[in-house]
């Protein structure tokens, strides 16, 4: 009786703290799906009569029509998909290229006070990014890079890097050396040894990283926004918190939820890989 109680209010437990993860999506997807009439007179937990026509405006061109009595802004919405993705694509590709030959020689060379490297690697989170708008505005101007994609893909990936090397260097560490060594038996060099047999192994872990990085991307606004104020240059995330909405914040929340659709598929395929790349790392003394 005792264990269909406990198992019973684990149950509960899982099942609120999964309604409390899906509700934002659903009430967002419920906005994102009305029309302005019902926006609002209707409920805001449910839609009676849903429509695209929210989506429909994002990849509509011309300037901003009048609907009722309600202006509809006209985004380049899919200039600024275009631009999420290099900015992206290249954050990831940056992060990564940086981070496993870092980790590599942290974790497995572990030079002179390499614990207190990978510990101060990730007490760099302890500080507010509020507080670096000004010395990273100092330095994307003395390097040239205002309003440009560059300036962001290199903060992103400054962002991103400490976890990453910290992940990757504590399982790079605790992998038997025997792995290596058989591949030297074989008369394969340190380089190939690593890129045909460490490197495999890590895939988890580099999935974790990857989308630890991917989600540093998609949810900043605050650097978007601010080293971003060319409309053409803008990310999703920088257009749609700046855009004029007017009345007619539907067509953003459609936005939102449209740009949201690719990460949310990115984490559903690699989930089993992202947890395993965790895992590995913890085990092996992250």
């Amino acid at each position: 009786m005792r264990r269909r109680t406990r198992a019973a209010g684990h149950a509960l437990a899982l099942a609120l703290a999964a309604l409390y993860s899906v509700f934002p999506i659903y009430f967002i997807t419920v906005q994102s799906l009305k029309s302005p009439q019902e926006d609002v007179f209707g409920s805001p937990l449910w839609v009676r009569h849903p429509t695209f026509e929210n989506y429909q405006e994002l990849f509509a061109g011309g300037e901003a029509r009048v609907r009722g009595y309600v202006i509809v802004p006209r985004v380049p919405f899919l200039g600024w998909v275009a631009n999420s993705t290099i900015v992206l694509a290249f954050s990831v590709v940056l992060t990564l290229g940086a981070a496993v030959p870092a980790a590599y020689a942290l974790g497995r060379l572990r030079p002179p006070g390499w614990r207190w490297w990978r510990r101060a690697l990730f007490a760099t989170y302890v500080v507010p990014h509020t507080i670096l708008f000004i010395p990273l505005y100092q330095v994307v101007i003395a390097l040239g890079l205002d309003d440009s994609h560059a300036a962001l893909i290199l903060i992103y990936a400054t962002m991103a890097l400490p976890f990453c090397i910290w992940i990757l260097s504590a399982y790079y560490g605790h992998l038997p050396r025997e792995i290596e060594e058989s591949a030297f038996v074989e008369g394969a060099t340190p380089l190939v040894a690593f890129l045909r047999v460490v490197l495999p192994m890590s895939r988890h872990v580099l999935v974790a990283a990857g989308l630890f990085t991917i989600g540093t991307v998609g949810q900043d606004f605050m650097f978007a926004s601010i080293f971003l104020l060319d409309p053409g240059q803008q990310t999703v995330a920088a257009g749609l918190g700046v855009m004029d909405v007017s009345l007619e914040e539907l067509v953003t929340v459609a936005g939102v939820n449209l740009a949201a659709i690719p990460v949310v598929l990115l984490c559903a395929v690699f989930a089993r890989g992202y947890v395993r790349g965790l895992t590995a790392a913890m085990v092996e003394g992250a």
